[in-house]
């Protein structure tokens, strides 16, 4: 088998199983609350990565250090926002609103920036919304439905926007600074702004603080952690030395479409007709902007698709 075609399947294999992780984190909030979640499976990460990328971490920065911290920003943001949305939610719902992470890319550019966007990213971003309009707004409402959305789902969206962003400041320091650095630095961040959300959101009576230790948490954690934070990000950098980005763009298309077959086997969770034609505009959308524009981060990967050598 070709490097190529190896690269191919070892990122399919990847995107599955960061597509399955939606139902995985799901399935682990009924046992665990957001924030403690997030700090033991991004402590978990931090610890294996801190052994992979050791060399990079020993000659960090200060510039490396701050800019890790800024996207770690972004990326607690996004995984707060998403994991707590998943308690009102489905994870199939979860997967495609997230996924519109991508399309957000080029819009905020413009609206942050104003940096010329492809004509081909705002048809893109045009499907996606009429889709998240068909997934989240309830059915006969018209425009007065934005009014009754579920609570999950604007958390996702937002959650979506901060993905996005995470992606942005990605593209800005990834081509001056370690990927080993970054990457670990901002996993750190992440598990660090979890473990002290945790008394805040408990003090304020927002989320109380909930562990109960069983063997499905514990796989959960275990493939979250290690294997869909530390060992996936590894796999997806050697992969982009053998395919363009562009085409991993294609690929990370079909999170969404994992995810929703791991809800249907695993939570029995089916989409409705209107939610399926949400979720084929967005899936169209995503295409779109990929082919038509630079390929952006996968939406549940702590770090960039193109990756300098490191």
């Amino acid at each position: 088998m070709s490097k190529r075609a190896q690269a191919v399947l070892a990122m399919v294999l990847t995107i599955a199983l960061w597509g399955a992780t939606f139902v995985v984190v799901k399935d682990a909030l009924g046992y665990a609350s957001v924030f403690v979640f997030m700090a033991i499976r991004f402590g978990l990460a931090a610890v294996v990565m801190g052994a992979m990328y050791r060399s990079a971490i020993g000659g960090m920065s200060r510039p490396e250090l701050r800019a890790g911290i800024e996207i770690g920003l972004f990326l607690f943001a996004g995984y707060a926002l998403q994991n707590t949305g998943l308690l009102y939610t489905t994870a199939s719902k979860s997967a495609f609103i997230t996924g519109s992470a991508v399309v957000l890319v080029p819009v905020l550019t413009f609206l942050l920036w104003r940096q010329h966007v492809h004509p081909g990213a705002w048809f893109g971003a045009i499907g996606a919304l009429l889709g998240l309009f068909c997934i989240t707004v309830p059915p006969d409402t018209g425009l007065t439905g934005f009014t009754q959305l579920n609570h999950g789902d604007t958390l996702t969206m937002a959650g979506a926007a901060m993905f996005a962003l995470h992606i942005i400041f990605i593209g800005r320091y990834s081509g001056k600074h370690s990927v080993g650095a970054l990457s670990f630095v901002q996993v750190a961040a992440t598990a660090i702004l979890s473990v002290a959300a945790i008394p805040v959101f408990h003090y304020a009576a927002w989320e109380g603080v909930r562990l109960n230790w069983n063997w499905r948490l514990a796989l959960a954690l275990l493939v979250t952690g290690v294997f869909g934070t530390a060992i996936a990000f590894s796999v997806q950098v050697w992969s982009q030395r053998y395919l363009t980005p562009s085409y991993t763009g294609v690929l990370l298309t079909l999170e969404p479409v994992f995810a929703v077959t791991t809800s249907f086997l695993w939570l029995g969770e089916r989409l409705s007709g209107r939610a399926l034609l949400g979720s084929c505009l967005i899936l169209a959308g995503i295409l779109v902007a990929e082919l038509k524009g630079p390929a952006q981060a996968a939406v549940d990967s702590p770090g960039p698709v193109t990756t300098p050598e490191s």
